[in-house]
């Protein structure tokens, strides 16, 4: 039976590629239930931004309907709509990366991951909203203004990937693209619940890019309603690129195979709040130890897990990396010394950090990070996966710049109330975040799965059974969409 119009945003990735090839929904239908559904949602939540005109898009997705009659499809995104991330090029749009200073900029060229996408089918639509320069997790910015939560438009949606996490939840997009330097990926999947995967470095590649030795603590990545879309974006997403030499070569093909698998005797290591150094609001431990108990349902056993270095050691050694990364990707844009007044207060502490590091500070730094990695592939001779919390703090109120103490303790910096995420980033870890339900003030909240060093599809295959087991609680949607 063809998809009726209302339905069309709700359904699956996987199902509405079905619906398109199959010819039971054709992709001009598709383009205009979505435009609908955005019209209607996105001048609250303010997820999609730089939209592309409709009778543009429309013309598009007739293009696509020829295809198809002709018997040609591009991929399993033929005719889907797409928006990408406003930290990434797509031709003829502004990439702003929230700033005013870019906000005129528009790309003469895509980016690696929109020519991918575009590749497979997908028809752009515009981009979605991020943090000025991507940086802290919390998604407003002096171009296009705030995002607001799925839940709770009174809400942060998180970020980096704010506007893509909202514009996933409210069925606006059925996948979107991300990234993930700091939990970006993560953390505004888990506050609007859907599922959100850092790759394992390499994964991914970026392009164009500053450099690509160095600079391996961002990936880009997917987001989705149900893991089986996720990975399907990951085939898509994923795959060497001869200009990023550290690009992971395996065949990204395997993302888009079967999922179904047995978890019975998966180790699931529970981090937790690291023995209470990692301070988190109320009801955050207790939700999340809740849904770890749905794998224990599922065959899996549960321990605590303790990491095998002094967690602010860790994070020590991670400003040092982060600072030396963040601070040149600010450093063009000061120089102009007038520019300085339209640069948030958080990415010039970043630069301005950065210009005290040393070489020698950076190697110490470096010296760290491998101690911690090595501490991790002891924790993986125990367990298969590692759990914690995707976030310390329920989504805060949309008009606050970031927390400034949690739990009673007060914060250092403007992302230490995310220090929760480092650990699978410092680690070039895959990690997921997977819905772990809602807390008593109506809010959501994700877990975040870590998996072995480039175990990507494991993890995929036991958040697949996670889903499965918790389908009537992952399938919520927020209230009017």
């Amino acid at each position: 039976m063809p998809a009726q119009p209302h339905d069309i945003p709700h359904l699956s990735a996987q199902a509405l590629s079905q619906a398109i090839h199959q010819k039971q929904v054709s992709c001009r239908e598709v383009m205009a239930a979505t435009l609908t559904q955005i019209d209607r949602l996105n001048p609250d939540s303010n997820a999609i931004v730089s939209r592309v005109p409709h009778d543009v898009l429309l013309q598009q997705a007739d293009e696509r309907d020829a295809q198809l009659a002709r018997g040609e499809s591009m991929g399993w995104m033929h005719g889907m709509p797409q928006a990408i991330k406003d930290l990434s090029n797509a031709q003829g749009l502004r990439t702003t990366l929230g700033s005013p200073l870019m906000k005129d900029f528009v790309a003469n060229e895509d980016g690696l991951m929109a020519q991918r996408m575009k590749a497979a089918g997908a028809i752009v639509i515009g981009k979605t909203n991020t943090p000025e320069f991507g940086l802290g997790s919390h998604t407003f910015n002096e171009v296009f203004g705030a995002t607001r939560n799925a839940w709770d438009p009174s809400k942060s949606a998180g970020g980096s990937s704010g506007g893509a996490a909202v514009a996933l939840a409210q069925r606006m997009l059925p996948v979107a693209d991300g990234s993930d330097f700091m939990g970006s990926l993560r953390n505004p999947a888990g506050w609007n619940h859907v599922f959100g995967l850092r790759p394992s470095q390499g994964r991914v590649p970026m392009w164009p890019a500053q450099d690509v030795f160095v600079a391996q603590l961002g990936t880009e990545g997917p987001m989705a309603r149900h893991v089986r879309d996720l990975a399907l974006l990951l085939s898509t997403q994923a795959g060497p690129h001869g200009k990023n030499p550290l690009s992971l070569t395996q065949d990204p093909a395997v993302f888009a195979g079967p999922l179904n698998s047995d978890p019975t005797g998966q180790r699931i290591g529970w981090l937790g709040n690291l023995q209470g150094y990692l301070p988190m609001e109320e009801g955050i431990l207790d939700l999340c130890q809740s849904a770890l108990n749905s794998f224990s349902g599922m065959g899996c056993t549960v321990d605590e897990a303790v990491l095998g270095m002094p967690p602010e050691q860790i994070w020590q050694a991670w400003l040092v990396w982060r600072q030396a990364l963040v601070g040149p990707r600010v450093a063009p844009f000061l120089v102009k010394p007038a520019n300085r007044a339209h640069i948030k207060p958080e990415a010039l502490w970043e630069h301005d950090q950065s210009l005290t590091l040393s070489g020698a500070q950076f190697m110490t730094a470096s010296a760290s990070r491998t101690r911690f990695y090595q501490s991790m592939l002891a924790l993986f001779e125990k367990f298969d996966v590692l759990a914690i919390p995707v976030a310390q703090v329920w989504p805060f109120d949309v008009h606050m710049r970031w927390p400034q103490s949690v739990a009673g303790h007060a914060m250092d910096t403007y992302h230490r109330w995310m220090e929760v995420v480092i650990y699978a980033t410092f680690a070039g870890l895959p990690s997921i975040s997977v819905p772990a339900g809602f807390g008593a003030n109506g809010l959501p909240m994700g877990l975040a799965l870590i998996g072995k060093p480039q175990g990507d599809l494991d993890l995929l295959k036991l958040a697949h059974a996670y889903e499965m087991a918790n389908q009537d609680m992952i399938a919520m949607r927020p209230k009017g969409t």
